[in-house]
């Protein structure tokens, strides 16, 4: 048999373990789901072998009329999912959606403010000496929230200081960015609108953790609470393929689509736009019977771990609003969390 041979061979079987290691798996990865047989099947359609660059109805190449149709469903059922005014669902992951959304919100080299990764931010907030796509890619000078750790959350008094100082120096703010990787907690949107109109501020919220949970009513509505735009991954709390949206007012319509094309796709991987729309209809229908339980599962596990000794973020708020369970281990055997991860695997 051919060395080629082999490694082909070699891959199936790789995936054929890790399917069935994952089918025997109690997997707490917070950024991961399980799609249904629906999406699974979507996504394996004629799309994945196929282009479309633009907006639907617009594109740069032929081939694309069922493609275009599928995409504007997508789109509707996003809006109906949201109650948005605009969705563009071409983003093929949160990061690529939280730059469509800074390009539409900002000149590069522009400041704004997101948690620190310390806080639960993401590495897409973060500034460039830390590698972080605000920084590196568009060159944002980003400052961080002043964090309350008791409450887990932003400190709104403090952080409203913080932006009035800034302004006042010259060193003007011109995004507020909300949401995060580790966000057990609502963060104060509704609570920074004012402040934001007084100064011309747009304000972005990444949902990309709990983006399910805010489509089924059980955490916050950025959009109803003072959010321009919204970004969310399409495969954490919402159970759908691996890809993104931004949501929007109607106003930023134009410059988001923009920035997703030409900025920075081009194509936009169909066969998940496909598996998207199968997702959203799900959601649509049984989302809040699926979040429900998503939010009982995580306060039942958190509960458990307290009973038994472990020291679990903020219990005085009934530990957590999300999916996620915080546990400070600092003080215990298992403080090396890389090497408990390699143990538990």
């Amino acid at each position: 048999m051919s060395e080629h041979k082999k490694l082909y061979d070699e891959v199936f079987s790789l995936i054929e373990k890790h399917d069935d290691w994952m089918s025997k798996t109690i997997n707490l990865i917070a950024s991961e789901n399980v799609s249904s047989p629906a999406v699974r099947s979507a996504i394996v359609c004629d799309f994945r072998d196929r282009y479309a660059e633009g907006w639907p109805g617009e594109r740069v190449y032929a081939g694309c009329k069922y493609i275009d149709e599928v995409e504007l469903i997508t789109i509707d059922l996003a809006k109906k999912l949201y109650r948005a005014e605009f969705a563009d669902v071409r983003p093929v992951s949160g990061v690529v959606a939280n730059l469509a959304m800074y390009t539409a919100a900002m000149e590069p080299l522009d400041r704004m403010m997101a948690l620190s990764i310390a806080r639960g931010g993401h590495i897409s907030h973060a500034r460039k000496d830390l590698g972080g796509t605000a920084g590196q890619i568009r060159g944002h000078k980003v400052r961080n929230w002043i964090f309350d750790d008791k409450e887990f959350n932003i400190d709104v008094e403090e952080s409203m200081k913080e932006i009035r100082k800034l302004q006042e120096k010259g060193d003007e703010i011109k995004f507020l960015l909300f949401g995060g990787s580790v966000f057990p907690f609502p963060h104060p949107v509704k609570e920074f609108r004012e402040i934001a109109d007084e100064y011309g501020i747009t304000i972005g919220y990444d949902s990309a953790h709990v983006s399910g949970l805010i489509a089924s009513g059980f955490f916050q509505d950025p959009l109803r609470e003072g959010a321009d735009m919204m970004t969310t991954s399409t495969h954490k709390t919402l159970p759908g393929p691996q890809h993104a949206m931004v949501l929007a007012k109607e106003e930023w319509a134009e410059k988001i689509k923009r920035a997703s094309f030409p900025g920075l796709l081009s194509n936009h991987h169909l066969h998940n736009v496909a598996g998207l729309a199968i997702a959203l209809a799900e959601m649509i229908e049984f989302g809040v019977d699926y979040s429900r339980q998503i939010m009982k599962n995580a306060k039942a596990l958190a509960q458990s771990l307290h009973e038994r000794g472990w020291q679990v973020i903020a219990e005085h708020k009934g530990f957590t609003q999300s999916h996620v369970v915080l546990v400070d281990v600092t003080e215990t055997p298992m403080k090396d969390g890389r090497a408990v991860e390699e143990n538990l695997e």
